[in-house]
Formats: structure tokens, C-alpha cells, sequence
């Protein structure tokens, strides 16, 4: 019979890099509520506010601190927490700050993977690593359909570029040849991940849509909009991490066939701009006094990018379970409450992860066989 993902992770060492990041405090809690190892790896808690401290987590999991670049620090960590699987999110993850820190955003999002992929093939307890890239490491030459894993990668820009050589990292990690040539003590599965723009409560990155309107609803002030009919597979930030788990799962659970890349996006036919997305957004927040300002198209970013999640239907059995003005919506609860202050935002966050459980799709993943550790 086979396992839920509650059942594959349950117990299981975990390492997370980036953990303290948006999207690796959301996996964290995931993690932990099924009852996770969770180790996790970070230079720092990059906002504050931020999600990692309002959720609570730091009492929760093994909580290390280093460079991802460093290799002898990350091999040092995952030798020591001896996990299972790691998901690796550790990256600079905003793209106008890579046109003003090229060196640093290659850095980090190449060596950084280099750092991880060593450490698992010379840790035995390794059997699975999911490298998180992007949607921006196709080669956009401005396409309207959607980009599927087989199309080129590329990259106009610091950011999509680094991400881009990030996963020609994985594939050469995930080449047997590779393994057989070093004589690798461990050969984990490997598998890149590609998530869309995510939305969701606790992102305070600088330069993001919602966390710029968040920020000028708090301030009672106007807010400039770059792009606004640029269209992005916009998701909630539960969407991809659940694609994260069942990417995982499928890793152990059969290796020799599991995709080697997955895109994770939404699946609506004409989804929202970039303005009907900030227009909605603020539809849904209490009374405020902040406008849009529209600005011209920002050199460097892409006007059209959508991806095809086809494969990670077919063989994954992921989709998703919150449509984008669902997404919208349970984001602007999230930054309501916390806006209201005096709400515990750890309980907050826990009854909206336990709703999308409830009505995701994920939760139906099976494995054949446990995930156990060597």
C-alpha cells in the first residue's frame, strides 16, 4: 500500500537551505507539521519582519548559519544533520538586484548549488536533493505559449542567467558518467525545480509586488507599479512547495524514472496582469488610502513568461488547488491579520496551510515504497 506525504516524511531527516527565506518558512512549516526533522540552512533572516520569526520556527528545527558559498560549512552542516532529503533554496532571489550585484547573484546561485550537490554526494544518509531554480531560466524570446522543460535555457539578466547555470549544475550532478569519473561515495537523485511568481503571507522581499503594497498600505502612501500588463504565473506560495513534496517523494520512491526538471505554475487560460493583479490585492485589504502609480516597462524583465505544468501533472500527480484570485485572497488574510496585530501568526499561518491541504490535490501523492534513510 502506498504512503501519503504526511506518511513519506513523517520522522524523516530534512534539510532545508534557505530556510529562513519567504518560501522556505512556508516548507519549514509544511515539514514540521507532518511531523519532519527539519534542519535548516541561512546566512541570516534576509526582512524583517519576516515570516521565519513570525511563524515561530526557530524553536522548531536545528537552526544553522553559514554561507552558502562556503563549501566546507555546508558539508560540515549536512554531515552533522545527516538528512534524508534536502531541498536546496538557498539563492538571491530578486532580479533588479542582480542588474546592481552581478557578481554576488551568480555566487550565490551557482557556487552556492555547486556547495550543496558536493556535500550530497559525499553524505550517504543523502537520497534525494531538490534544487530550486525559476521559471526565468528559459530562453525568452518573447513567446506567448507557455515554456515547457524541454525548451532552451538561457537568460538576458543576471538573475535568470545564474538560476539558468544553476540547473546545467544539477544536470551534470545528476549524470552518472559525472559519478562514475569523480567515484562519488553517494549518488543521490537529483531533480531542479521551477516554480512561477509566488504570492502568499510573510514576504517582505524588497522589489516584489505584494510586499511593496503591503508596505505602502502601512505607510498610507501611494505605490508605483513597474510592468503593469506584464503577464507572470503568479501562485500562491503553497502551490510550488507542494510540488516541492511530491518532486521528493517521487525522487526516492523511483528514481530511474522521475523528471530530471518540473515545472510547477498555474493552469488558468488568460491569467491576470500585473496591474489587475495589485488592483485585486488591494480590493481585498481594509480601508486604505494607497493608489496605484503606473510605471513604463522596467528594462531587462520580460513582458510574457507562462510555463506548462504538464509534466508534473502526468507524473507527479500535482496541480494546483487555489486559483489566482484564490491566491490573491488568502494573501491578503494572511497581511490583514497581521496588519490588525495581536494575532498569532504561527496559528494563523498553520490553519491556512491545514485549508490548503484540505483542498489541494498533493495530498494524494503515493510512493511504493517508504522513504527511509541508509
Amino acid at each position: 500500500m502506498g504512503q501519503t506525504i504526511e506518511q513519506l516524511f513523517r520522522d524523516r531527516s530534512v534539510l532545508v537551505t534557505g530556510h529562513t527565506g519567504f518560501k522556505g518558512s512556508w516548507l519549514c512549516l509544511w515539514l514540521l507539521a507532518m511531523g519532519a526533522k527539519v534542519t535548516g540552512f541561512s546566512d541570516r533572516v534576509p526582512t524583517a519582519p519576516g515570516a521565519f520569526e513570525l511563524m515561530a520556527l526557530g524553536a522548531e528545527l536545528t537552526d544553522k548559519r553559514g554561507d552558502i558559498v562556503d563549501a566546507e560549512k555546508v558539508l560540515s552542516v549536512i554531515t552533522t544533520a545527516r538528512p534524508s532529503v534536502i531541498f536546496h533554496l538557498a539563492a538571491q532571489p530578486i532580479v533588479r538586484q542582480g542588474f546592481r550585484q552581478p557578481y554576488e547573484t551568480f555566487a550565490a546561485n551557482v557556487l552556492g548549488t555547486v556547495s550543496v550537490l558536493e556535500a550530497a554526494r559525499k553524505v550517504p544518509s543523502v537520497r534525494a536533493v531538490v534544487v530550486v531554480t525559476s521559471d526565468k531560466v528559459y530562453h525568452n524570446n518573447g513567446a506567448v505559449r507557455r515554456f515547457r522543460e524541454t525548451d532552451a535555457l538561457g537568460g538576458h539578466e543576471p538573475y535568470g542567467a545564474s538560476k539558468a547555470a544553476a540547473e546545467i549544475v544539477t544536470m551534470a550532478y545528476r549524470s552518472e558518467a559525472f559519478h562514475e569519473g569523480a567515484q562519488s561515495p553517494n549518488r543521490p537523485a537529483i531533480a531542479a525545480a521551477r516554480a512561477g511568481n509566488v504570492i502568499g503571507g510573510g514576504d517582505w522581499a524588497a522589489d516584489r509586488l505584494i510586499p511593496d503594497l503591503v508596505r505602502a498600505i502601512a505607510d498610507g502612501r501611494d505605490q508605483e507599479i513597474r510592468q503593469p500588463s506584464a503577464i507572470r504565473p503568479w501562485q500562491h506560495v503553497l502551490e510550488p512547495i507542494g510540488g516541492y513534496l511530491c518532486l521528493a517523494g517521487a525522487l526516492v520512491d523511483d528514481p530511474a524514472s522521475s523528471p530530471g526538471a518540473v515545472n510547477f505554475g498555474p493552469d488558468e487560460m488568460e491569467p491576470p496582469d500585473v496591474a489587475q493583479i495589485a488592483t485585486l490585492f488591494l480590493d481585498a485589504m481594509p480601508s486604505h488610502r494607497t493608489r496605484l502609480l503606473i510605471r513604463e516597462k522596467t528594462a531587462g524583465e520580460a513582458s510574457t513568461l507562462r510555463v506548462d505544468s504538464g509534466l508534473a501533472l502526468r507524473q507527479l500527480s500535482w496541480r494546483p488547488g487555489w486559483n489566482t484570485r484564490e491566491a490573491i485572497a488568502r494573501t491578503a488574510d494572511w497581511y490583514r491579520a497581521w496588519l490588525e496585530q495581536g494575532t498569532d501568526m504561527r496559528r494563523f499561518s498553520l490553519e491556512q496551510l491545514e485549508s490548503y491541504r484540505r483542498s489541494s490535490p498533493v495530498l494524494a501523492l503515493r510512493a511504493s515504497a517508504p522513504m527511509g534513510q541508509h
